[in-house]
């Protein structure tokens, strides 16, 4: 399964929140376990420390039956955790999203040749989803050339720089490819990927003057319309933002580009 391995690191680190969370609540508890008694209705609690039976615990200490409850429970989810972490921890030291596609891109390229893989490695897609035309958004009259080192025309500085950063990494990109967002129209994101991890498109869009209120209005109804189709932010859709006082940060744009695209 693809995107597997991330699950799993996801699930390993929310484990070890947990067991953290657990073992500084049950530094200050009581010593001792809670038994519980009843008897025609009537519950009565006891605290055993060195026998089977215990303590009562007198009806006014509210508080005692509650953290004897608690640590049982926390001892629990402790004894679970800890045993779930370190099963992922066995599966993560042998397990690869690439292994089977590795059968066949570790290959020689002449026995390549000879071999049909199962399915198409994510290469072969995207180079299939990179060969696809597409008619972008023209340009009106009258506004500034600006070109990235690609030699592709963009419509501002900043996109100047993410196409650059994308050329200059090897992610390849398309530049404004039409996107059908149903209840909204076409919009042109400013960059479309075909993500490894989802095996699907994934789109940026730098939204550079947030500080002037109509062009922010339009920005957040596209960017609402993204959501009502699926489409969410840190899932298939990529955000940076940008003021005239708040640029464009080349730190962040690495770090998604890292997350997301690499």
């Amino acid at each position: 399964m693809n995107g597997l391995r991330e699950l799993l690191l996801q699930e390993q680190k929310h484990l070890q929140s947990i067991i953290a969370d657990v073992s500084e609540s049950n530094a200050a508890t009581p010593e001792g376990r809670l038994r519980i008694s009843v008897d025609h209705g009537v519950t009565r609690y006891y605290q055993c420390v060195n026998d089977r039976y215990g303590e009562y615990i007198p009806r006014e200490n509210v508080q005692l039956p509650r953290q004897l409850a608690q640590k049982a429970y926390n001892d629990a989810v402790l004894k679970t955790a800890e045993a779930r972490s370190k099963h992922i921890a066995r599966c993560l030291k042998d397990y690869n999203d690439d292994e089977i596609e590795q059968l066949y891109t570790l290959l020689h390229p002449a026995r390549q040749k000879l071999i049909t893989p199962v399915e198409p490695t994510f290469s072969q897609l995207q180079e299939q989803w990179y060969s696809e035309s597409y008619v972008g958004k023209a340009f009106k009259e009258g506004l500034p050339e600006i070109y990235t080192e690609k030699g592709e025309r963009v419509r501002s500085k900043s996109e100047k720089i993410l196409a650059d950063f994308f050329f200059r990494n090897n992610i390849l990109y398309k530049y404004e490819k039409p996107l059908n967002l149903p209840g909204y129209g076409i919009v042109y994101p400013d960059f479309t990927f075909f993500s490894k991890k989802l095996r699907k498109e994934i789109y940026w869009e730098h939204e550079g003057m947030m500080d002037k209120p109509e062009y922010a209005v339009t920005a957040v109804k596209k960017l609402n319309s993204y959501q009502m189709n699926g489409i969410m932010p840190g899932e298939r859709l990529i955000l940076t933002f940008e003021t005239e006082l708040d640029v464009l940060d080349s730190r962040i744009v690495s770090g998604l580009a890292d997350r997301y695209l690499r």
